[in-house]
């Protein structure tokens, strides 16, 4: 149950932005901008959401986690084995040792940004990464703590129904960030 009083049937930070739209137009257009568009970044869209979802998953954020997984799914043509590899572990996905890189440099970045060595950065340059690349990288997952904390620290709604994460993935996959969000029954 919520620690506060948010719109029902909104899952997870839906339902926080729905409380504080003012609050939520700049958390939407960060978002849109680090995942969604293709100009911003020489990442794809998949390889973005990847990141979000390893960052949402080592922070145990199941809405986020969840959510960014079916999103990365949609954006890698319906890829949803690569998606459990990251999860599971980065280094042994069937992804490619920049991203291996990135989410090694994502995940050091979740426990703590000082965390990050000139070892992982020369690694990631090494393999093939772009100081654009690794600074999305280093964003991202700094972003998503943010999102996991909002969502879990107001103890959001997250549904466990996986239709409704693959529903919310096609539609954020398509759309991106700035539609509205649909109620779950």
């Amino acid at each position: 149950m919520p620690h506060i009083s948010l719109p029902e049937g909104y899952p997870g930070i839906r339902s926080l932005f729905m409380y504080s739209p003012v609050t939520a137009q700049p958390m939407n257009d960060l978002v849109q901008v680090l995942l969604h568009d293709v100009s911003t970044s020489t990442l794809t869209p998949g390889e973005r959401e990847l990141i979000a979802t390893y960052t949402s998953s080592l922070n145990t954020c199941k809405y986020c986690a969840s959510t960014h997984g079916a999103i990365a799914r949609h954006q890698l043509g319906g890829n949803g084995q690569v998606v459990e590899e990251v999860i599971a572990d980065p280094s042994t996905a069937a992804i490619s040792d920049k991203m291996k890189a990135l989410l090694v440099i994502a995940g050091k970045v979740q426990q703590d940004g000082k965390k990050v060595t000139s070892d992982d950065i020369g690694a990631a340059r090494a393999a093939g990464a772009s100081d654009k690349e690794i600074h999305d990288a280093v964003l991202i997952a700094a972003a998503f703590c943010m999102y996991n904390r909002y969502v879990d620290g107001l103890a959001t709604w997250a549904p466990d129904d996986p239709e409704v994460y693959d529903k919310i993935g096609r539609q954020r996959a398509a759309e991106g960030y700035m539609t509205k969000p649909f109620k779950v029954s």
